[in-house]
This record gives C-alpha cells, structure tokens and sequence, in this order.
C-alpha cells in the first residue's frame, strides 16, 4: 500500500546526522567531565502532548543525554506546551520565570519551549521579550527537527525560533522511549477541522491528516513484538481517521484491523466526536473483543443555543440518542466526557440542560471546566462573557449533580471480579499497585512491582468517588 504524505527518508536521514554530531558533542563533554550530559521534559496538556514528550526523549537518548529525575539536575530542559486552558500557559511562564535564576548559577543549561502554546505568534512575541534566557522554539510540526535546531544553537550561541504555521507531512519512525514497557500510545492522524468556537487546537495543531493503514498497523505490530499489551490510538477526532487518504478506511475498519493483531489485549482510543459518531463505529466496538468497554465522548454542553454557539454541530437530543444506541449495543460501557461551564451568554437555565444530560446519561466519569477564554477564537470576542461569581455557582451544581452518579455506578462494582491490568506502584502506598479496569475505572490493589503490566483478576472490595479497591483472587 502506497504511504503518502510521509516526510522524505531523505530528510530523516539528515535529521540523524545531526544526532550523530550532537552524540559526538556529548562524548566529547563525557570524556571531558566524566560525567554524561542530562535532560529533563515537562509535559503539559493532552495524551498527544505525551506521546510527543515520548518521541523527544528517545531523540535525545540517541544524542547521549541521561534523562534527570529532576529538573534542576538537567543540562538540558524542554517544556512541550499546552494552550487549550489559561492555567497551563502561566504554568509554563511560571516556570521559565524560575529557569531564569537558575540559568545564572548554570550559564551552560540550555532551555527548550515546544508543542501547541508555541504556535501562537502572541506567546512567541512574549518569549523574545521578557524570556531572552531561552534557547530554542519551536512548535507542533517541527518535532523531528529537534537535533538540527540544537546543533544551530549550538553552533551561533543565539537563540533559535522555528514555527511552521501549517505542515501536510506527516513524521514517522522517530525513536521513541515509551514511559511504560506494556502499554503505548499510537497517533493515527493529526489535526483538526472541528473549529470548536472556544478551542484552539485546530489552529495550533493545523487540519485533519491521517496516516495510511499499513504505517499504523506496521506501528502496533512492532510495538506487540516489543512486549506491548495495550494500544491507545489517538487523534483530536478519531471519528474523521481516513478522509483525505486514497485508500478506503474508515475508523471503524481501522480498529477491526487492530484487533487481529496478536500480542495486542487491550485497544483504547479518543477522542470521539458526537456529531459524527457512526453506527459502523458502534458495531465494530461491540464485535471486537480487544476493543475495552469504554468511550470519551465529549458533550460540553446540554443546551441547544450553547451548543450551536460552541459550533459543535449536535443537539442535545442527538447526543442522548447516541448515549441510549452505544448502551443498547454495548451494555457493560462506560461512557465519559467533557463538560465546559460558562461559555460566553450562558445561564443558569441553560446550566439546568447541562444538569438534565448529566442526570439522563449517567456517565461514569467526567472532565469538568471553567470556560477559558483563548485568544484567537471566535468565543474569545463574544459579548457576554459570563462573572467569575457566576460561573463557580454554576460549577459547583454541574459537580453536585455529576459526582454522585459516579459514585453510585463505582459502588455497583464492590463485590464483582474484574480484569484489572497493573500500571504502577502507588505513590502514596508503595505496598499497593494502581491499575485499570477495561471500562478505564482506576483501582489500587496489594502488589509490587514484579506485577506492573499483567493482567489479574481484581475483586472490588470498597469504592470512592474518583477510584476502586481491590484485592487479588
């Protein structure tokens, strides 16, 4: 099968060459300190700001740098950036405004800023001005191009800007070091075309680009020969995965491809759109095994007038009615989403529709937020934005309504026995493990590390609102 829009073998070639010179540079402070040079990555922001954090750190273990637990420890700092709230902004200026100190007693430290929240061009003139102590920018498109922009820098002493505003490419076969052996993440496209009104992501992570079949399907075999159980594949709308490509794919046709793969236990996957959520989707879902009893299916808001402002292009009515199919079909899913109060104009009776869908759909988890006024988007310039006061009391009823059907639906589960695969020591208890069900719930259980990546029949024994308990039978 013919791979399209892949950056040429040519220019990853020349990107390796400067690994190479940049390993060379390395060994030579080796040599000179006794010491390796070390790097540390912050990431902010969604599952696709991971993944991306996972394919710098391979690039940079393949230029000789040991990964620091700490960031005051690094000699080499990237903070890969996240713009869809406010908050994670000030976190990143917070942050470099701390990085500015330590430069000074660490002239040598060289400071990295990359992903969305470098593609605004308002965030790119606030960096030149008060952050002059970093080194290198760059943004969503350009990741693969991390070792020439160091040697650059490197090589002129002068801090280095490279933001594409738009790419078609698409990068494959980056090295990449996975946080977790067993489990991985795959990205099956790129971009998006929604142009929520609130959201920035379309214009930091550009339009909707899909890779081929075959590139992913090579992609998750590789990784199933490598040890990996769990596949999550990723895109901004996994619903529009194939439009664009020459071959005949949809979504659904990829998952069902996936589930054959063998290795591969457990297939995950986000986000899901509700204004084009198919019934194929729901069917292959139903039918594929490995596919988990779980779906993110963001709502955002449960009025009509709200939503059409939102420019999300469903109703009410229709997400409800996808709600009751993927129930009908898919019995034992969980169902989660998204839930944004205080969009510019919205009251306290179009809260009220928000409440009616919490309290029909019974979602077993939610992520809930203050509207985040971004610039740049349309909800940005809207009149009636809604008082601080206002919206915390509008919250807090979203939270009053939602957080007691969750629980109610996690105290269902006290007493069955469920697949529960192992993730991670706790950090608060290290005689426990913390791991998921195949619905995505959370459950800490007694274990050790040996256990991390198998898959163990868990009884629930008690639960809480955000999490289970368990024991081994």
């Amino acid at each position: 099968m013919e791979r399209n829009n892949n950056v040429s073998a040519e220019e990853l070639k020349r990107q390796q060459e400067f690994m190479e010179k940049i390993k060379e540079i390395n060994e030579e402070f080796y040599n000179k300190n006794g010491r390796r040079k070390k790097m540390h990555i912050t990431t902010f922001g969604c599952q696709m700001n991971a993944h991306d954090s996972e394919k710098l750190l391979g690039m940079l273990k393949e230029m000789g740098y040991e990964e620091a637990a700490e960031e005051k420890d690094a000699d080499f700092i990237i903070y890969n950036t996240c713009c869809v709230r406010e908050n994670a902004e000030n976190k990143v200026y917070g942050n470099l405004g701390y990085l500015k100190h330590q430069k000074k007693e660490n002239p040598d430290m060289k400071i990295a800023l990359c992903g969305c929240m470098m593609q605004q061009d308002i965030v790119l003139q606030t960096i030149k001005d008060k952050y002059k102590h970093v080194d290198i920018v760059f943004g969503t498109f350009n990741l693969y191009k991390l070792a020439e922009l160091m040697y650059i820098n490197m090589e002129t002493k002068s801090p280095v800007f490279d933001i594409w505003q738009e790419h078609g490419e698409i990068v494959e076969d980056l090295p990449t070091i996975r946080h977790f052996k067993y489990k991985a993440s795959v990205n099956i496209m790129f971009g998006c075309n929604n142009f929520c009104s609130y959201c920035i992501v379309p214009y930091v992570r550009g339009r909707e680009r899909s890779r081929c079949s075959y590139d992913i399907i090579n992609e998750i075999k590789a990784l199933a020969a490598d040890g990996v159980k769990e596949i999550t594949l990723l895109g901004q709308n996994v619903n529009s995965y194939g439009k664009g490509l020459e071959e005949n794919i949809t979504f659904a046709k990829l998952l069902r491809m996936v589930n054959e793969i063998d290795g591969i236990e457990r297939i995950r996957f986000m986000t899901s759109h509700p204004k084009d959520l198919s019934d194929e989707l729901i069917y292959a879902m139903r039918d594929c095994g490995k596919v988990c009893n779980h779906i993110h299916l963001p709502f955002q808001a449960g009025n009509n007038e709200i939503l059409n402002k939102m420019n999300r292009r469903y109703t009410k009515e229709h997400y409800l009615d996808l709600v009751a199919k993927i129930r009908k079909e898919i019995p034992d899913v969980a169902i989660t989403t998204d839930i944004i109060v205080g969009f510019p104009g919205e009251t306290a009776e179009q809260v009220d529709d928000t409440i009616d869908v919490i309290n029909k759909a019974r979602f077993n988890g939610a992520f809930t937020f203050i509207y985040s006024k971004r610039t740049g988007t349309p909800a940005a310039i809207m009149e009636n934005q809604v008082p601080e006061k206002e919206v915390k009391a509008n919250f807090n009823r979203v939270l009053e309504a939602l957080n007691p059907i969750i629980y109610e639906l996690n105290c269902k589960k006290v007493g069955k026995v469920y697949k529960v695969m192992a993730d991670d020591v706790s950090t608060s208890d290290d005689s426990f493990i913390t791991g998921r069900l195949e619905d995505n719930s959370l459950v800490h259980f007694k274990g050790d590390k040996s256990m991390i990546g198998g898959i163990f029949d868990v009884k629930i024994t008690d639960c809480k609102t955000f999490y289970l308990i368990g024991e081994i039978v």
